[in-house]
């Protein structure tokens, strides 16, 4: 994705989204504080920063303390391993067989579900010479990457065996951590059984790896007394989005780091009657006067926002009329006083004391928050407000 090192906006700007690099940084300090002081920080950073930017994102996280960087595929870690060596960087999807030199050449740690990845593995190592480090997922419920629980212990017992790899983590994942608490006791339980049978198969795990099940959604899941976890991976709630208020560590109150802006292209008056947009699906049941903005699908609007989003516009709501197009979306201004081409426009974000945040932007369009940040496109500038000029 794009990136512009910037602290505010050129007027030339029509679209773009704004990092507060030093929000950033707040938010993982206060995380870190509110987990128990055994618990290692797990920073996940794939589909670029979730939309943040890999690089500057990742760099802030580096200064203020992250333990280990999570990233979907040796493309991304590549990407953070510009950063510089020596960060412990976990691949967290399967690998392809023509990417496994990648683990060896940029120093990663990869995750196994299969005895076959581990036969893939332990050739490379023997090729290059080298130890690989590698985190076992263990399938408790998920039904998506991992070995099966049950089947746990005899994989563990395999990695245990291949004198090339180094089992450095063991880690599951929660189906409906954010709705499911039965469901996510369930899993726990699950995982916590494996462990024990591996540790009966090769001896004392937990002190030496990283143990890690739970996520932002999952926190408020977390035992009180929460060994032998002793890692967290972190996401969307570093960047100061609530992946799922309920379930969250109470203590933690995180600040938004992304804003999504656009601006006025022109402003014109319509009769009554007037359709607006493809489709025609809204007329007009009042003379009104109309703001076209200068982004539409094609910058990361949602189509599903049509007739039912809203925007901020000199701090007030205005709302979407008509479909979403690919380069702009229309808007009622008539409750505005004076506007113009060229003003700005909040899509995400606050403005003048009122605030439309990513939680209720994706309601509108019945997804997710992180489905939105992924979605946001490429001619977007991100640009970066950080007073340190990281």
């Amino acid at each position: 994705m794009s990136a512009t090192a910037a602290t505010t906006p050129h007027h030339s700007h029509r679209c773009w989204a704004q990092i507060d690099l030093a929000a950033l940084e707040r938010n993982l300090r206060l995380i870190r504080a509110s987990l128990p002081a055994h618990m290692r920080y797990v920073a996940v950073v794939k589909a670029d920063a979730y939309g943040h930017g890999l690089h500057h994102a990742a760099a802030r996280m580096m200064h203020s303390g992250a333990d280990l960087f999570a990233v979907a595929n040796v493309t991304e870690a590549a990407q953070l391993r510009e950063l510089g060596p020596g960060w412990p960087i976990l691949v967290l999807s399967p690998l392809l067989p023509a990417e496994d030199h990648l683990l060896c050449e940029l120093d990663l740690a990869a995750t196994v579900s299969t005895p076959e990845e581990v036969a893939r593995f332990e050739a490379v190592g023997q090729r290059f010479g080298r130890r690989i480090k590698v985190h076992l997922k263990i399938d408790t419920g998920m039904g998506r990457l991992g070995v099966w629980h049950a089947q746990a212990p005899a994989l563990c017992a395999q990695i245990q065996r291949a004198p090339h790899l180094a089992l450095a983590g063991l880690y599951t994942h929660f189906a409906s951590p954010d709705d499911d608490p039965a469901f996510t006791a369930e899993q726990r339980r699950n995982f916590l059984d494996a462990l024990t049978r591996c540790e009966g198969q090769v001896g004392p795990l937990r002190d030496a790896l990283f143990i890690h099940a739970d996520n932002s959604a999952g926190l408020g899941t977390l035992p009180e007394e929460s060994r032998p976890f002793n890692a967290v991976r972190i996401g969307l709630l570093q960047f100061g989005i609530l992946p799922a208020p309920h379930a969250l560590l109470t203590q933690v109150r995180t600040e938004p780091v992304f804003s999504f802006h656009t601006r006025i292209g022109i402003v014109k008056h319509l009769p009554a009657g007037t359709t607006i947009s493809y489709g025609r699906s809204h007329r007009l049941t009042r003379d009104t006067r109309v703001a076209v903005l200068c982004a539409g699908y094609g910058d990361g609007i949602p189509r599903a926002l049509s007739n039912r989003g809203q925007v901020l516009i000199d701090g007030q709501r205005c709302p979407i009329l008509g479909r979403v197009t690919m380069d702009q979306t229309i808007v009622d201004v008539s409750a505005l006083g004076e506007v113009r081409s060229g003003d700005e426009v909040v899509l995400i974000g606050t403005q003048g004391g009122a605030q439309i945040d990513i939680g209720e932007f994706s309601r509108w369009a019945d997804t997710i928050p992180w489905e939105i940040l992924c979605s946001i496109t490429k001619r977007v500038p991100r640009l970066y407000q950080s007073p340190l000029g990281i």
